[in-house]
């Protein structure tokens, strides 16, 4: 298998995790996740070195300067999220189909690194009242947090037609559906 990418970004409470996560069940052979580096610190369902590799700030800063990341981005003051062009190397070593999950400025940055090698999807919660709800739901956010959040969110959408496609999770069953064909249809596409 030639050497591709497939890039899930949205809004943070959009569903592209969910989704991420259903993907990778169904295509467990072929696909595998790309595990982001992030200075945050982990939730409590998540697993080190699994689901982030969680690194300080002060590493974080050393790896961007050794030139270790395909794309990085400060998303909030001092929290910065970056794909390692080690970890793609390693997955691609495999023979797998990497998968992302990332904000919405990485997914363009590596669509335009990566080009035809990369499908970039895009997934848009029905409005920004329900995806207020959804974060409301997780029970992670502040007033604060969710504020920004929804300001981020709000501008984050503008970002959709700079993907190949576009995955709106009003019915999660839908969605998924919908997220299975394309990948589909890219996995068996010829490079």
């Amino acid at each position: 298998m030639s050497q591709k990418l497939i890039i899930f970004s949205a809004p943070s409470g959009a569903g592209k995790t969910t989704i991420v996560k259903h993907l990778l069940g169904v295509y467990s052979e072929i696909l595998s996740f790309s595990t982001s580096a992030t200075t945050r610190s982990p939730r409590s369902y998540e697993k080190p070195n699994k689901d982030y590799y969680f690194i300080s700030v002060e590493e974080f800063r050393d790896k961007i300067e050794n030139k270790e990341f395909i794309e990085y981005e400060q998303v909030y003051d001092g929290l910065y999220y970056g794909t390692l062009k080690s970890e793609v190397e390693r997955l691609w070593s495999q023979g797998q189909v990497v998968v992302f999950d990332v904000d919405v400025k990485g997914g363009v940055a590596l669509k335009q690194e990566f080009g035809d090698k990369a499908l970039a999807v895009f997934v848009k919660p029905p409005s920004i009242k329900e995806l207020r709800k959804r974060l409301l739901s997780r029970n992670t956010e502040t007033d604060d947090t969710l504020k920004e959040r929804v300001e981020k969110a709000e501008i984050e959408m503008e970002f959709a037609p700079f993907f190949d496609e576009v995955v709106i999770n009003d019915s999660l069953s839908e969605a998924l559906d919908f997220s299975e064909q394309i990948v589909e249809e890219f996995i068996l596409k010829k490079a």
